[in-house]
């Protein structure tokens, strides 16, 4: 069973690094396959390791409209490096004074004076410091000067095609889950918490448990079967729609869960919904009598779905 992950905001919280360290930066947007080598690399070195990640991601802070949707929240970035074995986890508040930092003054500041790094592992496109100056060869330099070594981790690649936050989305939008699991290691997943919503499912049969993306920009949309897990470990076969409900006119994106053959009460709870097959994409429907029909007929296709993968 894997350790607990802690995380920590600033780099001197961390407890045990004053003989050294071993780093590793980035983004680390959905921790697919490429992400995994580098981290299992930090992860099988002597020295203790730090996963350094930033929030909001510095894309989110310098084009917000513009930014691509995110793969994963950082709850769900802390469960996919639990996973992996992950113990600390240092997210840095991307805010105007990191953002201005210069590459030198980044490595000297926070990763030598903050993490005491002896060793420090990077992407082969890791990029750093103030309008993006650092590359790896800049901080193999500094690494000289300040006492720590650099390795760059080649990128993974699958049937000739290297794996990328930027193809996963890709992916994701064009409704290929196998793939995406492929690249991922895992099925693709969300975890919220279950909030009250406006009864309209239980009011044409097909109650669902609602979780809010609170702001959050899909990476897909449509309807799924997917698995929604319990903080307890249960597993519950279930169908989803991911958007915005055109057919009722909604605006927020909403992840609605509808629970299949029984209706748990999870209100209040967190989930985590795994989506393993799309169904169909989202429309807006004449009537609530027409989207009705359509969700029954979504059930037994996510049934049957479900069941083809042994679920």
């Amino acid at each position: 069973m894997n350790k607990k992950i802690h995380l920590y905001t600033r780099p001197e919280a961390i407890p045990g690094l004053d003989r050294g360290s071993l780093v590793t930066i980035g983004n680390f947007d959905g921790v697919h396959l490429g992400h995994q080598a580098i981290i299992r690399q930090a992860m099988s070195q002597a020295l203790p390791s730090v996963i350094m990640t930033f929030e909001p991601l510095p894309r989110e802070y310098f084009h917000p409209e513009t930014a691509p949707a995110r793969l994963s929240s950082l709850r769900e970035k802390a469960i996919a490096l639990q996973q992996l074995g992950v113990e600390n986890l240092l997210c840095l508040p991307f805010r105007r004074a990191l953002a201005e930092l210069d590459a030198r003054a980044f490595v000297r500041q926070i990763l030598v004076d903050g993490l005491h790094a002896r060793q420090v592992l990077v992407g082969h496109d890791f990029r750093f410091g103030r309008a993006r100056q650092g590359d790896p060869d800049m901080l193999e330099q500094l690494g000289h000067r300040h006492g720590f070594t650099v390795t760059v981790m080649p990128p993974v690649c699958l049937d000739g095609l290297r794996v990328s936050s930027t193809g996963l989305r890709a992916c994701l939008a064009a409704g290929d889950l196998a793939q995406a699991r492929r690249e991922l290691g895992r099925p693709y997943g969300i975890c919220g918490r279950v909030i009250h919503g406006d009864k309209r499912g239980r009011q044409i049969g097909f109650p669902t448990a609602n979780i809010s993306l609170r702001g959050r920009k899909p990476v897909m949309t449509g309807v799924f079967a997917v698995i929604a897990e319990r903080a307890d470990g249960s597993r519950l076969p279930a169908v989803a729609n991911l958007g915005t409900r055109p057919t009722v006119n909604g605006a927020a994106p909403l992840l609605e869960v509808h629970i299949l053959d029984h209706n748990p009460d999870l209100y209040g709870e967190r989930l985590f919904v795994h989506f393993l097959a799309r169904i169909r994409e989202e429309r807006r429907f004449a009537s609530l009598d027409e989207l009705r029909q359509q969700i029954g007929l979504d059930v037994e296709q996510g049934r049957r779905l479900l069941q083809n993968q042994g679920i």
